[in-house]
C-alpha cells in the first residue's frame, strides 16, 4: 500500500490536493464557526444590556425592585442586587443561576414602603416621607435621592441559568445604578445563547457532512484530471520499453498536439533518439570504415613478411617501414578521435600558434611546393599536442593538394587567433566543403590510398578546434586553391 501511494505521481497528487483542500477547508471552517460565534456572542451581549438598561431605567426613575415588571425568565433572566450582595427582584420561574453577581433566585427583602411614613402621624404633607426612610435619615426634605444615577458602561460575562426546569447558557450584563433609594443597586439581565449554539452547531453539522463529500470529489477530480494529463507520459514510457527491446532507434514517441510540458517532453525525447540514432549509426560506420582502413596497411605488411619469410631477397624493408608508418599513424588517429569523443579535456596550457607553426614547418623536409609564411605571436590555451596535430594535418593536407605554393599565416583578429593554410591546387567544391570534415572521407578516392590519408585529419582538426572552443572552415583562397581557416580563443593579457 505505502509504495502504490509513495510509487505513484498520480496517487501523490491526489494525496497532495486533498491534504491542501482539507487544510484549506479546515482553516476556513474554524474561521466561518469563530466569525459566527463572535457575531452572534456580540448580538446576544447587545441584547442583555439592551434589557438590563431597561429595567436600570425604571429603577433609577423611583419604581421599586419589587415592583418591577421584569421579562420572561426564559428568554432573558433579571436579578436585581443590593450592595451587600442580596436579591431584590428576580424573574419568575427562575429556579437557578450562575455568573452574576449572586446565586440566589429568590428576594429576601420586603418591598419598601413608597407611601406616608408612620412619623409624620398621619399628615396629609408626604414631604419628605414620600421619598423613603433614607430621605429622612438625611435629615428633613432632600430630593437629592429621588432618582438613581446608572453607569455608563454594562459589563458583561457568560453564565446559566434553569427557568421552568429548562437550562440554558446566557450572555449576562451587568450595570450599577447608584443612590436609590434602596442604595447603590446592580441589575443583571441574560440573553439566551441557543440562537448561537443552534447555528454553530448547525454550521458543524454541515461542515462535518460537506467537508468529507468535498474532499471526496477533489480526490476523485484530482485523480481523473491527473490520469489524463499522464495518459501521455504512459504513452512515451511504453513506447520508450519498446525501442528499449527493439533497440530500434529508428522509432520515436508520440507527440501529444498540445503545447504543454508532456508535448515538450515528447519532442525533446524524440530528438534524444534521433541524435542518439545519428551517434549509433556513426559509431557503426567509425567501426566499418576503421577495420577497412586497418585492413590494407595490415595486408600488405603481412604479405611482405610472408614473401620476406619465404624468399629473404625479395623482402621490400622500406615497403614494410611505410605500411608500419601508415598502421602506426592510422592507429595514433583512431585514438585521438576516442579520446575526443569521450570527452577529453583539452587543457589551458598556453600556446604560442606562431611557434607552433614553426615547429611544424621544420619537421618536414623541403618538398616539391614552396611554403610562404606570416607568423605573428598570439597565444591561445589549451593542448599543445593537440593544436600540432591540427597544425600539422592542414600544412599535410595543403602540400598533398598543391601545385606549386603554400601559405600559412598565423594573426590575432580582436579576441580571436586565426591560422590559414592556403594552396594553389584545384581547390575544394563549395557542395563538398562540409563533407571533408567528415570521418574516413576523401575527395580523391581515386588516388591511390598510399598518397592520399585516411581521411581522418581534417575531422580530427574541426573536433580539436571545436573542443578548444574555436571553429575549422574551408573556403577559396586568391591562388585558386582550398584555404582552411583556424579559429581559436586568444588568451587574455593578465
Amino acid at each position: 500500500m505505502r509504495r502504490w501511494l509513495f510509487g505513484s505521481v498520480r496517487a501523490r497528487a491526489t494525496l497532495g490536493a486533498t491534504l491542501v483542500v482539507a487544510v484549506a477547508l479546515l482553516a476556513a471552517g474554524a474561521s466561518v464557526l469563530l466569525a459566527l460565534r463572535s457575531n452572534l456572542t456580540d448580538q446576544a451581549s447587545s441584547e442583555a444590556e439592551s434589557s438590563v438598561r431597561k429595567v436600570a431605567v425604571s429603577i433609577a426613575t423611583g419604581t421599586a425592585p419589587a415592583a418591577l415588571e421584569l421579562p420572561d425568565g426564559d428568554d432573558t433572566p433579571v436579578q436585581v442586587v443590593d450592595g451587600d450582595g442580596r436579591l431584590l427582584a428576580a424573574s419568575e420561574d427562575l429556579e437557578r443561576i450562575s455568573g452574576t453577581g449572586s446565586s440566589a433566585v429568590k428576594p429576601v427583602t420586603p418591598p419598601v414602603d413608597d407611601g406616608g411614613g408612620d412619623d409624620a402621624g398621619g399628615d396629609d404633607d408626604g414631604g419628605s416621607d414620600r421619598h423613603g426612610g433614607k430621605g429622612k435619615g438625611n435629615g428633613g426634605d432632600d430630593d437629592s435621592y429621588a432618582y438613581g444615577e446608572i453607569a455608563d458602561d454594562a459589563d458583561g460575562g457568560m453564565g446559566s441559568a434553569t427557568v421552568d426546569g429548562e437550562t440554558r447558557d446566557y450572555r449576562f450584563a451587568a450595570l450599577e445604578v447608584k443612590n436609590t433609594r434602596q442604595g447603590d443597586l446592580t441589575v443583571y439581565a441574560g440573553a439566551s445563547m441557543s440562537a448561537e449554539q443552534s447555528a454553530v452547531g448547525t454550521a458543524l453539522t454541515v461542515m462535518l457532512i460537506g467537508f468529507p463529500v468535498l474532499l471526496g470529489v477533489v480526490g476523485a477530480v484530482t485523480w481523473l484530471v491527473t490520469r489524463r494529463a499522464l495518459r501521455p507520459v504512459e504513452g512515451i514510457r511504453s513506447e520508450m520499453s519498446a525501442i528499449t527491446a527493439s533497440q530500434d532507434l529508428a522509432r520515436r514517441v508520440p507527440e501529444p498536439a498540445t503545447h504543454d510540458e508532456v508535448a515538450r517532453l515528447a519532442r525533446t525525447t524524440n530528438a534524444t533518439l534521433a541524435a542518439l540514432e545519428t551517434s549509433v549509426e556513426r559509431q557503426r560506420r567509425f567501426v566499418a570504415d576503421a577495420s577497412h582502413e586497418l585492413r590494407s596497411p595490415i595486408a600488405s605488411l603481412r604479405t611482405q613478411l610472408e614473401v620476406g619469410a619465404a624468399h629473404p631477397e625479395l623482402l621490400d624493408v622500406d615497403g614494410a617501414v611505410a605500411d608500419t608508418v601508415r598502421l602506426q599513424e592510422l592507429a595514433a588517429g583512431l585514438l585521438l578521435l576516442a579520446r575526443l569523443d569521450a570527452g577529453e579535456r583539452p587543457g589551458e596550457a598556453r600556446v604560442d600558434l606562431a611557434a607552433l607553426a614553426g615547429e611544424e614547418l621544420s619537421q618536414r623536409p623541403a618538398g616539391r611546393v614552396a611554403v610562404r609564411t606570416h607568423l605573428e605571436p598570439v597565444e591561445v590555451a589549451g593542448s599543445r599536442s593537440q593544436l600540432a596535430r591540427v597544425v600539422g594535418n592542414l600544412l599535410d593536407n595543403a602540400q598533398r593538394h598543391a601545385r606549386s605554393r603554400v601559405d600559412i599565416a598565423v594573426r590575432a583578429e580582436g579576441p580571436w587567433a586565426v591560422v590559414e593554410v592556403g594552396d594553389d591546387g584545384a581547390g575544394v567544391p563549395e557542395a563538398e566543403r562540409e563533407r571533408i570534415f567528415e570521418r574516413f572521407v576523401r575527395l580523391d578516392d581515386a588516388r591511390a590510398r598510399d598518397d592520399g590519408g585516411a581521411g581522418l585529419g581534417l575531422a580530427i582538426a574541426r573536433d580539436v578546434a571545436v573542443r578548444h572552443g574555436g571553429a575549422l572552415t574551408v573556403r577559396s583562397s586568391p591562388a585558386a586553391g582550398a584555404l582552411f581557416e583556424l579559429r581559436l580563443p586568444v588568451v587574455p593579457v593578465a
